[in-house]
């Protein structure tokens, strides 16, 4: 099956009820008019098995063989199981401790484990960036990052290649600096960086 194109990766997101516009706070503090409210696509498995096997079917064209997904907790838990069954790879993730992603649970990389850190949404980087120098303290081949959803226009800048679904260039715009007609918009925080002991 050949991967699906961006425009159809975003008719997913619009399917699901996923792609809102309005006025959004993101996780990363920036505003926007456009939120992908990526949860909406993951309580399908249906949707989520179409767009995660495409991910992988990228991924394992850009990269080559897996040996283990690794994503950062909340949003990329599911993401990253669904596109490491299809990689045939072990799937596990880091979660903040003190606000500070680190890998718990008893996840282990081993020395020449390939890892592919996999992502739901890509919009200023921060998050991936974090669990990418959590994944870096251990052992095993960090050989790149994917994502359904660059929103960045591909200007996030993970220090590592990453590989998208779709690449968009959805604006954000610092607290200070809103257009017109964003400010006059009432702005809502739908993301979940807080969560779980996150910095703020």
């Amino acid at each position: 099956m050949p991967t699906i194109t961006a425009e159809e990766t975003l008719d997913e997101f619009r399917a699901a009820g996923a792609l809102l516009e309005g006025h959004f706070i993101l996780s990363s503090g920036l505003h926007s008019p456009v939120f992908l409210q990526k949860m909406f696509v993951f309580q399908d498995p249906a949707r989520t098995e179409r767009l995660c096997r495409a991910l992988a079917e990228k991924a394992r064209a850009a990269f080559g063989p897996i040996d283990v997904v690794a994503s950062p907790a909340v949003g990329g838990i599911v993401p990253g199981y669904e596109t490491a069954r299809w990689l045939g790879a072990k799937a596990i993730f880091v979660e903040r401790e003190d606000g500070v992603f680190k890998l718990r649970r008893g996840f282990a990389i081993a020395p020449e484990e390939r890892v592919l850190l996999v992502e739901d949404v890509v919009t200023t980087g921060l998050s991936s960036r974090e669990a990418l120098a959590a994944l870096a303290e251990h052992p095993g081949k960090i050989v790149g990052a994917s994502c359904l959803i660059d929103r960045s226009g591909g200007r996030a800048g993970l220090g590592v290649p990453l590989v998208a679904l779709a690449t968009v260039d959805i604006p954000a715009y610092p607290p200070d600096a809103l257009p017109p007609e964003l400010a006059a918009l009432p702005a809502v925080k739908p993301g979940s960086r807080a969560l779980a002991g996150a910095a703020t």
